[in-house]
């Protein structure tokens, strides 16, 4: 029970996120290890970076 509440938990916080637009990087971690396990992935920190960069760099995508 308490397993099962826990991964809901996650699997709602994941897609609050991605509603917000915050960046994942607990899934950016399995898709890289799923897709490309050859590519050292970024650091959270760069991760974070080039989200916030790629997310201000097409100020037309925003609605305001």
């Amino acid at each position: 029970m308490i397993k099962r509440s826990l991964r809901w938990l996650r699997r709602a916080g994941s897609v609050i996120r991605r509603i917000i637009g915050a960046p994942d990087y607990d899934h950016y971690l399995a898709h890289m290890r799923a897709r490309h396990p050859e590519v050292v992935p970024l650091s959270r920190d760069r991760f974070m970076a080039s989200q916030l960069q790629a997310r201000f760099e097409k100020p037309g995508a925003r609605c305001c």
